[in-house]
């Protein structure tokens, strides 16, 4: 089972580097969803580890560090909903007849 903690760790820790770098050096918005979502797999993976390890602090930052990331994943996808609901209305008032516009 440690193995699998370890691998673990170091996955979750991987992720949240990737992500870090891939913003930094533009690739990814920090708003973006695939970088919110990176944090929030990578904080439940490193808090997870540190839970095994019973280290209490970063147990608690990790699962605050997902937490905040997973809101921000709900604010992005609803967003994206708003602007597709929007396109929608827009798209079918461009197909109304002039007549009917008026």
């Amino acid at each position: 089972m440690s193995t699998f903690i370890t691998a673990l760790g170091w996955t979750g820790a991987v992720v949240c580097l990737t992500a870090y770098v891939l913003v930094t050096r533009g690739r990814w918005a920090p708003t973006s969803g695939r970088y919110q979502l990176a944090n929030v797999v990578s904080g439940v993976m490193m808090g997870t580890v540190a839970a095994s390890s019973g280290v209490w602090p970063s147990v608690f930052t990790n699962l605050v560090w997902a937490a905040v990331a997973l809101h921000a994943v709900t604010v992005v996808l609803r967003a994206r909903r708003a602007r597709r609901a929007r396109r929608v209305v827009e798209t079918a008032m461009l197909e109304v007849p002039v007549e009917l516009a008026a």
